[in-house]
């Protein structure tokens, strides 16, 4: 019977142990704050979608939805985060990591083709009648 139960604990443990151990392989948090007018954006983006260097992990995709709202991702690919792969805009609805295959919705950041099994980092997007603001609360 303690046989029993110090298995159980041990497998207890085991699975607690392997679920935190994956917790580093996930796209850092870094501090954001990216403003831009609409009419820059509707200058500016290929098919709804505007890629933006130098913000982020590894950059920024905002994507304007079918009812004229906002997404915003980091570009970095959740796929092997630390080599930080970014994404580029199909002719689609979705964005690939150039290094590993993998795909992603943009109208949620959700994987769509593997070796993708996480979302992008979405970041928040307030608009104005003139302006997208995307932020976080990272380093606030």
């Amino acid at each position: 019977m303690k046989i029993g139960r110090i298995l159980i604990s041990l497998f207890f443990l085991t699975s607690l142990i392997s679920c935190t151990k994956d917790d580093g392989n996930r796209i850092p948090e870094v501090y954001v704050q990216y403003d831009i007018t609409k009419l820059e954006f509707d200058q500016n983006n290929t098919n709804g979608v505007l890629l933006v260097s130098g913000h982020g992990v590894a950059g920024l995709i905002i994507y304007r939805t079918s009812n004229n709202t906002y997404k915003a991702y980091d570009r970095c690919s959740s796929v092997e985060p630390e080599k930080k792969c970014a994404v580029i805009a199909d002719e689609s609805f979705t964005v690939t990591d150039p290094c590993s295959g993998a795909k992603y919705f943009l109208m949620d950041g959700s994987p769509a083709k593997s070796p993708a099994v996480r979302s992008l980092k979405e970041y928040r997007v307030q608009t104005t009648s003139f302006q997208i603001m995307v932020t976080n609360d990272y380093g606030n």
